[in-house]
């Protein structure tokens, strides 16, 4: 199936499936598809990142923030993302896609996600988003509210803190 097509399905599945409310976990299970497949025949690791997109669709869908965005001529927008890769998914092979918002800052969002064959871990890692709009980045208060509802208050995780920490460290090191 290609990508146009699993977005349709996702937009389409994520209107039946009933609301998520903000930090509940999201699965979903995939099946490694030969258009998933790079030239050593196991799921390229881009397309890893582009399955997170599918699952921000469909948790921003399920969560109701899409209609919140559109309502209001804000657009999503991704930050910045980190993976580890630990075993690789093979051909048909089938696997559960974890996604969580996990902690927010004043504008961004952090959610981690896992790549799970049963309960072997095959990747794992985080991605930020924020909601942007004619002025710049939406503070999450605002974004918050718009959904009824405070700013998650969960502590940074470590893991990103540490990618924040290098992230900071890499944009002020000149070339």
């Amino acid at each position: 199936m290609n990508l146009y097509l699993r977005l349709l399905w996702t937009l389409l599945r994520a209107r039946r499936l009933p609301p998520l409310v903000v930090g509940q976990t999201l699965e979903r299970e995939f099946r490694v598809l030969p258009n998933d497949l790079d030239a050593n025949g196991h799921m390229n690791n881009g397309r890893y990142l582009t399955l997170i997109d599918l699952m921000l669709i469909e948790y921003f869908v399920r969560t109701g923030f899409a209609r919140v965005m559109f309502k209001r001529g804000w657009r999503p927008m991704a930050g910045g993302s980190f993976i580890t890769y630990r075993r690789g998914l093979q051909p048909f092979q089938r696997y559960t896609l974890r996604f969580r918002l996990e902690a927010s800052d004043r504008s961004w969002n952090y959610m981690r996600f896992e790549f799970v064959d049963g309960d072997r871990l095959c990747a794992a890692g985080y991605t930020k988003g924020a909601a942007v709009g004619k002025g710049g980045l939406v503070s999450n208060e605002e974004s918050y509210a718009a959904l009824g509802m405070p700013p998650l208050a969960a502590a940074m995780p470590a893991a990103v803190q540490h990618w924040l920490d290098g992230e900071r460290s890499l944009m002020n090191t000149p070339w």
